[in-house]
């Protein structure tokens, strides 16, 4: 275990993939003593590539069988928190399910995490990332005008509307559980997660400041100041000069009039992006990165994922840390006194993880 923040908090995690393993991860990283049960001979979609089940206990145990579903419960008894992502019911058909286990542990934050939550016409279905960001209206949003939507990877609503936010809804959940002994719980849906993430867009388009066309926009691939170009050798820079002064020095950096580009022409700003499209292609991605080095112009070479790593500012924080042969990004946020880091996994008994817990409980009611 670390000596991150959350040293000495018992999780129970039910193993899976995606935004629950995730949640997981981030809470073993800052110290907590994470316990994942798993199938007997079983293994994740992923299997050992999954590296957001690092830092874990693997615990096995056979939920269609009694004496796996009582030991689970005699961890969930000893436990602070709990993590599952199966369909809505699955946990109550096992006798697992909140009013079972809250029951024997009062105390119990009980965090689910599911596409579309616990109740209403979607709540059965099965789905991904994708869909989930369709119905928040997000995956909509995330084109440029005449093509089609283009997902960011699985990270909107796996990763940051699901395990970010589930983290969050169980840590707030404890705290209220340490001060006032009342465990509840915690149903983080994708769905809900990913509206709130464009909680901004829609306060802009209540009030007449962002239109539903897209491509039209100020964040969209609208404005010419917010945008991404292509380069000479078929690379890109992203360029985000949204204050005026900013806008200014990314204008003086590639020697264009100003008068002849004022920012918020809104009719222009198709022209002005033709405009600017081939000034960029013009030399290399690196040549305009080294051209606004220093500058507060906002534009910045677009790196590929595997590139990030060795970027000099990267590098210099310690962004990225090698694990077991890989080079994977270190823990996140950071914390002046109670380091996060990585958590070796390791394979326990039922018994002997109880054994820890207990003594980890004891000292905590002492």
């Amino acid at each position: 275990m670390t000596t991150g923040p959350l040293r000495d908090l018992r999780v129970l995690e039910f193993a899976g993939i995606g935004p629950g393993p995730f949640a997981a991860m981030l809470l073993s990283d800052m110290g907590a003593d994470v316990v994942s049960v798993t199938r007997p001979g079983g293994s994740a979609l992923l299997g050992g590539a999954d590296v957001t089940s690092r830092g874990r206990t693997t615990v096995e145990a056979d939920l269609k069988q009694a004496p796996g579903r009582a030991l689970v419960g005699s961890l969930a008894e000893a436990a602070e928190v709990l993590i599952e992502g199966f369909r809505p019911g699955v946990m109550e058909r096992l006798g697992l399910g909140p009013q079972d286990l809250l029951a024997r542990n009062p105390r119990l934050v009980y965090g689910r995490v599911t596409g579309y939550g616990q109740e209403g016409p979607l709540s059965a279905r099965a789905g991904h990332d994708i869909n989930y960001i369709s119905i928040a209206g997000a995956l909509g949003a995330t084109r440029r005008a005449g093509e089609r939507p283009m997902f960011p990877l699985n990270l909107l609503g796996d990763y940051g509307g699901g395990g970010m936010l589930l983290a969050l809804g169980v840590l707030a959940a404890l705290v209220h559980a340490r001060a006032r002994g009342q465990g509840q719980v915690v149903d983080a849906a994708m769905v809900d997660g990913v509206s709130q993430l464009a909680t901004i867009v829609h306060g802009l388009h209540a009030r007449g400041m962002w239109s539903s066309q897209q491509g039209a926009n100020l964040l969209d691939s609208g404005a010419h100041f917010y945008e991404v170009y292509e380069t000479s050798d078929g690379r890109y820079v992203s360029v985000g000069a949204l204050e005026p002064q900013f806008y200014a020095e990314l204008l003086e950096r590639l020697e264009l009039p100003p008068d002849e580009l004022p920012q918020w022409d809104r009719e222009r700003w198709p022209s002005f992006k033709e405009r600017l499209a081939a000034v960029f292609r013009t030399h290399t991605r690196d040549h305009w990165a080294e051209l606004f080095a220093g500058s507060d112009a906002c534009v910045t070479p677009v790196l590929e994922l595997f590139e990030a790593s060795s970027h000099p500012h990267n590098e210099t924080r310690g962004a990225f840390l090698e694990l077991d042969g890989a080079t994977l990004p270190a823990p996140a946020p950071r914390f002046s006194i109670t380091a996060s880091g990585y958590a070796r996994s390791r394979v326990a008994s039922g018994e002997q993880v109880l054994a820890r817990w207990s003594a980890t409980a004891t000292q905590d009611s002492s």
